[in-house]
């Protein structure tokens, strides 16, 4: 697994429930023995038992559920000031939630232009009705949906729209006939945007403001 993505969850780790819970989940699970004290380099890879390892042991100790916890951390992806640099990325989807949830068919280019060997699932999307999609990542890893669920409702208040998402678990609603080719590993979730500007969302510009 990418160096990027387990210094992400580390740090979720670290600023949602402290220093000692990291260190309690790194110890439990083995990490702590394999990285030393000094964490996770962002652009080096790691075995991915070492991502599940971190996902489950903070589970056990926060005693949440795991799908619950991937959304939790979808979310601080997009709206905590450490990850700015993966919001930013996003935000240039698109100038309305809408658009962006239509940008997501090309997410996965654009982060491999910023990011070469970092892995992302295909996604696509199907609108189904005026406002209402359904988004299915394609051969992902487990709970991958859930983590996208928090990123989307983040991302959903940021840009001021009102929705609803729901993970749909790993099959596309209706008649087999209707549904699109599926591979093992898919997740699907439903979104509806009842109003796009629902609210004014968090301040966004093209271009990153010097400090002064």
């Amino acid at each position: 697994m990418h160096g990027l993505i387990n210094k992400a969850i580390m740090s979720f780790l670290c600023d949602s429930f402290g220093d000692a819970l990291w260190q309690t989940v790194a110890l439990k699970s083995g990490i702590a023995a394999e990285l030393g004290g000094d964490g996770f380099e962002a652009m080096q890879i790691y075995d991915p038992w070492m991502t599940e390892a971190m996902i489950a042991g903070a589970a056990v100790q926060l005693d949440r559920p795991r799908d619950s916890l991937l959304e939790d951390l979808g979310t601080y992806l997009v709206s905590h000031e450490r990850m700015e640099p993966l919001r930013r990325l996003l935000r240039f989807g698109g100038v309305s939630f809408t658009d962006f949830l239509f940008s997501l068919e090309d997410l996965r280019g654009r982060t491999q232009l910023a990011v070469p060997d970092l892995a992302m699932p295909e996604l696509s999307l199907e609108e189904r009705a005026q406002g209402q999609f359904l988004l299915t990542c394609h051969a992902c890893p487990a709970g991958f949906g859930h983590m996208m669920v928090g990123i989307l409702r983040a991302l959903a208040d940021d840009y001021g729209a009102l929705a609803v998402l729901e993970h749909r678990g790993c099959r596309l609603p209706g008649p087999a006939s209707d549904r699109r080719a599926q591979r093992d590993g898919d997740e699907v979730i439903a979104i509806d945007v009842y109003d796009p500007a629902f609210h004014s969302g968090r301040q966004f510009q093209l271009a990153a403001t010097e400090a002064s």
